[in-house]
Protein backbone atom coordinates (compact mmCIF):
# COMPACT_ATOMS: atom_id res chain seq x y z
CA UNK A 1 0.00 0.00 0.00
CA UNK A 2 1.55 3.64 -1.07
CA UNK A 3 2.32 5.36 1.94
CA UNK A 4 0.89 9.10 2.19
CA UNK A 5 2.67 12.17 2.72
CA UNK A 6 1.32 15.26 3.02
CA UNK A 7 3.17 17.67 0.75
CA UNK A 8 2.20 21.35 -1.87
CA UNK A 9 4.02 20.58 -4.34
CA UNK A 10 2.36 22.00 -7.94
CA UNK A 11 3.47 19.60 -9.98
CA UNK A 12 1.48 17.05 -8.71
CA UNK A 13 -2.44 16.67 -10.01
CA UNK A 14 -5.54 17.05 -8.38
CA UNK A 15 -6.54 13.25 -7.07
CA UNK A 16 -3.45 11.67 -6.75
CA UNK A 17 -0.50 11.66 -4.39
CA UNK A 18 3.75 11.70 -4.98
CA UNK A 19 4.65 8.17 -4.03
CA UNK A 20 8.38 7.57 -4.57
CA UNK A 21 8.88 9.90 -7.17
CA UNK A 22 5.07 8.44 -9.21
CA UNK A 23 1.87 10.00 -8.65
CA UNK A 24 -0.56 7.32 -7.33
CA UNK A 25 -4.10 7.69 -7.78
CA UNK A 26 -6.59 8.39 -4.75
CA UNK A 27 -9.46 6.35 -4.05
CA UNK A 28 -12.80 8.70 -3.44
CA UNK A 29 -12.51 7.74 0.29
CA UNK A 30 -8.62 8.75 0.46
CA UNK A 31 -8.49 12.10 -1.09
CA UNK A 32 -11.52 13.44 0.94
CA UNK A 33 -9.79 12.32 4.24
CA UNK A 34 -6.31 13.62 2.80
CA UNK A 35 -7.97 17.15 2.00
CA UNK A 36 -10.34 16.84 5.30
CA UNK A 37 -6.72 16.39 7.16
CA UNK A 38 -5.23 19.00 4.78
CA UNK A 39 -7.80 21.50 6.06
CA UNK A 40 -7.36 21.14 9.61
CA UNK A 41 -3.58 21.04 9.52
CA UNK A 42 -3.91 24.82 8.14
CA UNK A 43 -6.95 25.82 10.41
CA UNK A 44 -4.47 25.32 13.11
CA UNK A 45 -2.40 28.17 11.53
CA UNK A 46 -3.04 31.62 12.65
CA UNK A 47 -1.54 33.61 9.73
CA UNK A 48 -0.65 32.70 5.86
CA UNK A 49 2.29 33.76 4.95
CA UNK A 50 3.39 35.65 1.85
CA UNK A 51 4.68 32.56 -0.05
CA UNK A 52 1.22 30.95 0.41
CA UNK A 53 -0.74 34.13 -0.48
CA UNK A 54 1.27 34.14 -3.80
CA UNK A 55 0.27 30.90 -4.75
CA UNK A 56 -3.25 31.31 -3.93
CA UNK A 57 -2.86 34.41 -6.25
CA UNK A 58 -0.76 33.10 -8.92
CA UNK A 59 -3.58 29.91 -9.60
CA UNK A 60 -6.33 32.25 -9.82
CA UNK A 61 -4.63 34.17 -11.76
CA UNK A 62 -3.93 31.69 -14.06
CA UNK A 63 -8.03 30.71 -14.20
CA UNK A 64 -8.14 28.43 -11.27
CA UNK A 65 -11.87 28.93 -9.75
CA UNK A 66 -11.71 29.58 -5.96
CA UNK A 67 -13.08 25.75 -5.14
CA UNK A 68 -10.68 24.20 -6.71
CA UNK A 69 -7.80 25.93 -5.02
CA UNK A 70 -9.63 25.83 -1.88
CA UNK A 71 -9.72 22.05 -2.34
CA UNK A 72 -6.37 21.72 -3.26
CA UNK A 73 -4.36 24.01 -0.58
CA UNK A 74 -6.83 22.88 2.14
CA UNK A 75 -7.76 26.66 2.91
CA UNK A 76 -11.43 27.74 3.50
CA UNK A 77 -13.01 29.20 0.48
CA UNK A 78 -14.77 32.21 2.43
CA UNK A 79 -10.70 32.78 3.21
CA UNK A 80 -9.38 32.33 -0.51
CA UNK A 81 -12.04 34.95 -2.07
CA UNK A 82 -11.44 37.89 0.83
CA UNK A 83 -7.80 37.11 -0.39
CA UNK A 84 -8.80 37.74 -4.15
CA UNK A 85 -11.23 40.61 -3.19
CA UNK A 86 -8.18 42.62 -1.45
CA UNK A 87 -6.07 41.50 -4.03
CA UNK A 88 -8.10 43.11 -6.74
CA UNK A 89 -9.14 46.27 -4.47
CA UNK A 90 -5.76 47.17 -3.45
CA UNK A 91 -3.56 44.68 -5.55
CA UNK A 92 -1.97 43.93 -2.50
CA UNK A 93 -2.66 40.54 -0.11
CA UNK A 94 0.20 40.93 2.62
CA UNK A 95 -1.09 41.12 6.01
CA UNK A 96 -1.51 44.64 7.71
CA UNK A 97 0.51 45.25 10.86
CA UNK A 98 -1.62 47.60 13.51
CA UNK A 99 -0.59 48.79 17.50
CA UNK A 100 -3.50 48.62 18.82
CA UNK A 101 -5.97 51.16 20.17
CA UNK A 102 -4.14 54.22 20.57
CA UNK A 103 -4.03 55.51 23.54
CA UNK A 104 -6.49 58.11 24.87
CA UNK A 105 -4.47 60.02 27.18
CA UNK A 106 -0.77 61.79 26.24
CA UNK A 107 2.03 61.64 28.69
CA UNK A 108 1.21 64.82 29.72
CA UNK A 109 -2.07 64.49 30.79
CA UNK A 110 -1.14 61.28 32.44
CA UNK A 111 1.73 63.51 34.92
CA UNK A 112 -1.40 66.11 35.10
CA UNK A 113 -3.34 62.90 37.00
CA UNK A 114 -0.84 62.06 38.86
CA UNK A 115 -0.14 65.67 39.99
CA UNK A 116 -4.09 66.59 40.42
CA UNK A 117 -4.71 63.37 42.26
CA UNK A 118 -1.39 63.88 44.67
CA UNK A 119 -2.63 68.07 45.23
CA UNK A 120 -6.22 66.38 46.45
CA UNK A 121 -5.64 63.05 47.64
CA UNK A 122 -9.25 62.31 48.51
CA UNK A 123 -10.58 63.70 45.08
CA UNK A 124 -12.46 60.89 43.12
CA UNK A 125 -11.48 59.58 39.75
CA UNK A 126 -14.86 60.99 38.66
CA UNK A 127 -13.44 64.65 39.44
CA UNK A 128 -10.21 63.70 37.70
CA UNK A 129 -11.81 62.93 35.00
CA UNK A 130 -13.66 66.05 35.01
CA UNK A 131 -10.91 68.19 35.73
CA UNK A 132 -8.55 66.32 32.95
CA UNK A 133 -11.56 67.49 30.35
CA UNK A 134 -12.01 71.24 31.22
CA UNK A 135 -8.14 71.34 31.27
CA UNK A 136 -7.15 69.85 28.16
CA UNK A 137 -10.56 68.78 26.10
CA UNK A 138 -9.72 64.95 26.71
CA UNK A 139 -12.94 63.15 28.00
CA UNK A 140 -11.27 59.63 29.71
CA UNK A 141 -13.53 57.00 31.85
CA UNK A 142 -13.08 56.75 35.59
CA UNK A 143 -11.64 53.16 34.62
CA UNK A 144 -8.74 54.81 32.36
CA UNK A 145 -8.32 56.99 35.35
CA UNK A 146 -7.50 54.00 37.93
CA UNK A 147 -5.02 52.34 35.05
CA UNK A 148 -3.19 55.57 34.53
CA UNK A 149 -2.95 56.07 38.45
CA UNK A 150 -2.10 52.91 38.85
CA UNK A 151 0.96 52.58 36.53
CA UNK A 152 2.47 54.82 39.10
CA UNK A 153 1.70 53.27 42.22
CA UNK A 154 -1.40 55.60 43.65
CA UNK A 155 -4.77 53.15 44.05
CA UNK A 156 -7.88 54.55 46.37
CA UNK A 157 -7.86 53.08 49.59
CA UNK A 158 -9.58 54.23 52.96
CA UNK A 159 -7.29 56.35 54.94
CA UNK A 160 -6.36 55.25 58.13
CA UNK A 161 -8.38 56.70 61.11
CA UNK A 162 -6.69 57.95 64.56
CA UNK A 163 -6.96 60.00 67.49
CA UNK A 164 -5.25 63.25 67.31
CA UNK A 165 -1.92 63.98 69.05
CA UNK A 166 -1.05 67.44 70.02
CA UNK A 167 2.77 68.15 70.08
CA UNK A 168 2.46 68.65 73.71
CA UNK A 169 1.01 65.63 74.41
CA UNK A 170 3.90 63.69 72.64
CA UNK A 171 6.49 66.05 74.49
CA UNK A 172 4.54 64.72 78.26
CA UNK A 173 4.35 61.12 76.90
CA UNK A 174 8.08 61.39 76.33
CA UNK A 175 8.82 63.21 79.13
CA UNK A 176 6.81 60.51 81.61
CA UNK A 177 8.88 57.58 79.50
CA UNK A 178 12.15 59.12 80.60
CA UNK A 179 11.02 59.45 84.32
CA UNK A 180 10.08 56.09 84.42
CA UNK A 181 12.56 54.51 82.58
CA UNK A 182 14.86 52.95 85.54
CA UNK A 183 12.08 51.42 86.57
CA UNK A 184 12.07 48.15 88.38
CA UNK A 185 9.30 45.50 88.30
CA UNK A 186 8.48 45.90 91.53
CA UNK A 187 7.43 48.83 91.32
CA UNK A 188 4.96 48.29 88.05
CA UNK A 189 3.42 45.63 89.77
CA UNK A 190 1.84 48.41 91.63
CA UNK A 191 0.31 50.44 88.44
CA UNK A 192 -2.51 49.49 86.87
CA UNK A 193 -3.38 50.65 82.86
CA UNK A 194 -6.76 51.23 82.13
CA UNK A 195 -8.08 51.96 78.85
CA UNK A 196 -11.32 51.95 76.82
CA UNK A 197 -12.25 51.28 73.11
CA UNK A 198 -15.64 52.32 71.45
CA UNK A 199 -17.04 50.10 68.70
CA UNK A 200 -19.42 52.33 66.51
CA UNK A 201 -22.42 49.98 65.08
CA UNK A 202 -22.42 52.29 61.68
CA UNK A 203 -19.52 53.09 59.78
CA UNK A 204 -17.85 56.49 59.80
CA UNK A 205 -15.58 56.30 56.49
CA UNK A 206 -18.54 57.76 54.16
CA UNK A 207 -17.40 55.99 51.17
CA UNK A 208 -14.20 58.31 51.78
CA UNK A 209 -11.20 57.21 49.50
CA UNK A 210 -7.45 58.91 49.50
CA UNK A 211 -5.30 58.04 46.60
CA UNK A 212 -1.71 56.68 48.23
CA UNK A 213 0.88 54.61 47.47
CA UNK A 214 1.68 50.98 48.74
CA UNK A 215 3.61 51.09 52.29
CA UNK A 216 2.18 54.69 53.21
CA UNK A 217 -0.43 53.53 55.52
CA UNK A 218 0.40 55.43 58.11
CA UNK A 219 1.94 58.51 56.69
CA UNK A 220 0.50 61.83 58.59
CA UNK A 221 -0.99 63.16 55.11
CA UNK A 222 -2.68 60.02 54.32
CA UNK A 223 -4.41 59.47 57.93
CA UNK A 224 -7.99 61.36 59.10
CA UNK A 225 -7.49 62.90 62.87
CA UNK A 226 -10.90 61.55 64.40
CA UNK A 227 -11.95 60.93 68.21
CA UNK A 228 -15.46 61.09 68.23
CA UNK A 229 -17.78 59.23 67.22
CA UNK A 230 -21.98 60.32 67.03
CA UNK A 231 -23.77 57.37 65.89
CA UNK A 232 -24.87 54.40 68.68
CA UNK A 233 -22.12 51.85 69.39
CA UNK A 234 -20.62 49.83 72.12
CA UNK A 235 -18.20 51.00 74.46
CA UNK A 236 -15.73 48.22 76.46
CA UNK A 237 -13.66 49.33 79.49
CA UNK A 238 -10.84 47.30 80.85
CA UNK A 239 -7.30 47.15 83.11
CA UNK A 240 -4.00 45.21 83.88
CA UNK A 241 -1.67 45.31 85.66
CA UNK A 242 1.11 42.95 86.59
CA UNK A 243 -0.02 39.40 86.86
CA UNK A 244 -3.49 40.18 86.54
CA UNK A 245 -6.59 41.77 84.57
CA UNK A 246 -9.41 43.23 85.43
CA UNK A 247 -13.03 42.11 84.37
CA UNK A 248 -14.40 44.06 81.44
CA UNK A 249 -17.19 46.57 81.74
CA UNK A 250 -18.88 46.75 78.50
CA UNK A 251 -21.90 49.30 78.12
CA UNK A 252 -23.94 51.03 75.31
CA UNK A 253 -24.28 54.42 77.02
CA UNK A 254 -21.90 57.21 76.53
CA UNK A 255 -19.16 57.38 79.19
CA UNK A 256 -20.05 60.56 81.50
CA UNK A 257 -17.61 61.26 84.79
CA UNK A 258 -20.73 60.04 87.12
CA UNK A 259 -20.65 56.62 85.42
CA UNK A 260 -16.87 56.39 85.42
CA UNK A 261 -16.90 57.03 89.18
CA UNK A 262 -19.55 55.01 90.24
CA UNK A 263 -18.98 51.88 88.15
CA UNK A 264 -15.11 51.82 87.04
CA UNK A 265 -13.71 53.22 89.99
CA UNK A 266 -15.52 52.05 92.67
CA UNK A 267 -16.13 48.85 90.98
CA UNK A 268 -13.29 47.96 90.04
CA UNK A 269 -9.96 50.32 90.87
CA UNK A 270 -11.09 50.90 94.42
CA UNK A 271 -10.87 47.05 94.96
CA UNK A 272 -7.03 46.91 93.75
CA UNK A 273 -6.12 50.36 95.80
CA UNK A 274 -6.94 48.50 98.62
CA UNK A 275 -5.27 45.82 98.07
CA UNK A 276 -1.99 47.37 97.45
CA UNK A 277 -2.07 50.66 99.82
CA UNK A 278 -0.12 54.24 99.10
CA UNK A 279 2.31 52.32 96.53
CA UNK A 280 -0.99 52.02 93.81
CA UNK A 281 -0.51 54.55 91.16
CA UNK A 282 -3.71 54.31 88.04
CA UNK A 283 -3.21 55.24 84.43
CA UNK A 284 -5.65 56.63 82.05
CA UNK A 285 -5.88 58.85 79.16
CA UNK A 286 -7.44 61.96 78.76
CA UNK A 287 -10.47 61.49 78.13
CA UNK A 288 -12.85 64.41 79.40
CA UNK A 289 -15.16 62.32 81.82
CA UNK A 290 -11.83 60.86 83.33
CA UNK A 291 -11.42 64.94 84.76
CA UNK A 292 -14.15 65.85 86.15
CA UNK A 293 -13.93 66.97 89.60
CA UNK A 294 -15.81 64.50 90.98
CA UNK A 295 -13.14 61.76 89.65
CA UNK A 296 -10.41 63.87 90.86
CA UNK A 297 -12.35 63.80 94.51
CA UNK A 298 -12.70 60.09 94.27
CA UNK A 299 -8.93 59.45 93.52
CA UNK A 300 -8.39 61.54 96.16
CA UNK A 301 -10.33 60.24 99.23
Amino acid sequence: MARIVRHNDESVREGYIRNGGKEVKLFTSALKAFQCNNRIVMAQRKHLDDFLLGRIIGRLECGRTQLEVSEELGIAQSVISRLWQRFQDDGNVSRCYSTGRPRVTTPNEDRYLAVTAKRNRRSTASDLSRQLSSATGTTVSRQTVYRRLGHIGLYARRPVRCVPLTATHCRLRLAWIREHALWTPQQWSCVMFSDESRFSLQSDSRRTFIWRAPGTRYHQEKTIERHRYGDAGWLIWGGIIHGSTTDLHVQSVTMTGHIYRDVILEQHVRLFRGAMGAEFLFMDDNARPHHANIVGECLQS
